[in-house]
């Protein structure tokens, strides 16, 4: 299974991103997928996770309002669109495939992407 992230950036504070990862490999469609993010020094934090059927979202108390997460089902594609990104919202973010129960902790997750660099300048 591979997981490949796009569309990280530098971007000025206020601005928009959106983030894409392309899921490969999979024998069937993942239960759900997610973004987290970690900034230098600090731990790899939960950002937004959607779920593949029915299409439940779950978001960080930091992400509400601003980020909304999406799948292409048939491109087994999640997408993170980031809105009035803030220069605190400078990390790398991952994408990961396949929590077990509790889809909102890192190590639940079976696979991760290699990670996409976002940088809000202020």
């Amino acid at each position: 299974v591979q997981l490949q992230a796009s569309g990280g950036g530098l971007v000025q504070a206020g601005g928009s991103l959106r983030l894409s990862c392309a899921a490969s490999g999979l024998t069937a469609s993942p239960y759900a997928m997610g973004w987290f993010r970690q900034a230098p020094g600090k731990e790899r934090e939960f950002v937004a996770a959607i779920v593949w059927s029915g299409g439940a979202t779950f978001y960080a108390d930091s992400a509400k309002g601003r980020f909304t997460i999406s799948r292409d089902d048939i491109k087994n594609t999640v997408y993170l669109q980031m809105n009035s990104l803030k220069p605190e919202d400078t990390s790398v973010y991952y994408c990961a495939a396949d929590p077990r129960e509790n889809l909102k902790v890192a190590a639940r997750y079976a696979y991760w992407g290699q990670g996409t660099l976002v940088t809000v300048s202020s």
